[in-house]
């Protein structure tokens, strides 16, 4: 493999690194649009806006997806 094939590797590994490492840094915008289950921070932020149990908000994650706002109209009913 060439210095050419390595290059593009590189871009290739960093477009994905950006597109699917959460971010821990960024508090707003699209990171508060979905709901990560697994991270125990999003867990008590989640929970505490919405007034529920983590328990409760795992369920309901599970039952229509990360989608904050299908999580809060569900916790609704």
């Amino acid at each position: 493999m060439g210095v050419k094939t390595f290059f593009v590797i590189g871009l290739f590994y960093n477009c994905l690194i950006k597109i699917f490492m959460d971010d821990k840094q960024k508090k707003g915008g699209a990171d508060r649009s979905r709901i990560n289950i697994n991270e125990a921070y999003e867990l008590d932020y989640w929970s505490n806006k919405f007034g529920v149990s983590k328990d409760k908000l795992k369920a309901a994650v599970e039952t229509v997806g990360t989608s904050a706002d299908a999580v809060e109209d569900y916790l609704k009913k």
